[in-house]
């Protein structure tokens, strides 16, 4: 499975004046929430509306897509390596809105066309 997180809009850094730092964290998780596979993007250094173009692969069998999730969560760095999160979604088996559901399913039926959405981040 191919997943490729494209941008971000609006982040706000609410401790300081000035737009955040921010990088996503993709967890690929089993039917009964234990990680399979982790990747992080590279830090967009002060940057409110964060390009990140950045593929990942996760090695997932077709039969297995209706029984994980994958997690997408955005983090504000912070300073002394300390970090918040500014945000998440889920998609998959547990897909955290109608929205996250629709577009996983979509993709399972896509027969290895992209499919591409906007989704609106839960606050962490």
């Amino acid at each position: 499975m191919s997943v490729e997180l494209i941008k971000g809009s609006h982040f706000r850094n609410l401790a300081l004046h000035r737009p955040p730092d921010t990088y996503g964290c993709l967890t690929l998780l089993n039917s009964v929430g234990q990680e399979i596979s982790r990747c992080k993007t590279s830090v967009r250094r002060g940057q409110p509306n964060p390009v990140y173009k950045e593929t990942f692969i996760f090695q997932v069998a077709l039969f297995q897509l209706s029984d994980v999730t994958l997690l997408v969560s955005i983090y504000n760095r912070r300073s002394m390596k300390r970090k918040e999160m500014v945000g998440w979604i889920a998609l998959g088996q547990n897909s955290s809105g109608e929205e996250e559901q629709l577009h996983w399913q979509d993709m399972k039926e896509s027969r290895g066309q992209q499919v591409c959405r906007w989704h609106f981040l839960l606050e962490a």
